[in-house]
């Protein structure tokens, strides 16, 4: 892995996450990059993943892995994200882990039934059912209906928890109401397309991060 290409993925990513998160890179058995934020753990360039850490866990599944980390691991606890990092040739290389403080481990809630919506200078409350999928793009959450794109004020990461499980996340920027979707379908490089029936047969990719969530969840 090139820790370059790593260091500016690192940096690209800042632009999505919250201000006090702090972003580890791992590859093979070490971290080869960390940004702390205002919640850091004090990881070293080189130091080696310890077990129990978000990272070893990435490493033992090779899928996204989203928990709590109490601090017996790196003396702080954290609420951490994990996503495997996979080249097209050679497959698993690494993972990047998002950590967070530990009240971003909330309990689950009831979900929701409205969410309100802004629409130029007017907040509309929208019913649940109603919305087709959830976007985050250029820091803005976008919420779309069959006939209007609504701005929330709440991230992706709030609504996910909020919404019910007839949602499902499938990419870093995407939640789609499963009664939403028409179908799925694979491009020319294969990647997992959903085609949504409203706005407009929407087409969505589904992230490699999220390909076995949604194909347990739905069973195929």
């Amino acid at each position: 892995m090139d820790t370059k290409i790593m260091q500016q993925f690192s940096s690209f990513i800042e632009d999505w996450v919250p201000k006090e998160a702090s972003i580890a890179i791992a590859s093979k058995d070490k971290y080869i990059s960390y940004r702390p934020g205002a919640h850091d753990i004090h990881i070293s360039q080189g130091q080696p993943i310890p077990a129990g850490s978000i990272t070893q866990q990435v490493y033992a599944s090779k899928h996204k892995i989203e928990s709590l980390v109490d601090k017996s691991v790196f003396g702080l606890p954290y609420y951490g994200v994990g996503y495997p990092i996979e080249d097209a040739d050679s497959g698993f290389t690494g993972a990047i882990t998002i950590i967070l403080p530990p009240e971003y481990a909330v309990a689950p809630q009831e979900p929701i039934s409205y969410i309100a919506g802004r629409l130029e200078d007017l907040w509309i409350p929208i019913k649940v059912e109603d919305v087709c999928f959830v976007e985050s793009n250029q820091k803005k959450t976008l919420i779309y209906t069959a006939d209007e794109c609504y701005q929330s004020k709440h991230s992706l990461k709030i609504l996910e928890q909020q919404l019910s499980n007839s949602f499902i996340r499938i990419h870093r920027s995407y939640i789609v109401n499963i009664a939403s979707i028409r179908h799925f379908s694979r491009d020319i490089a294969s990647n997992l397309i959903v085609t949504m029936k409203e706005p407009a047969d929407t087409e969505l990719l589904v992230s490699q991060s999220y390909m076995k969530t949604v194909r347990e969840k739905l069973g195929f």
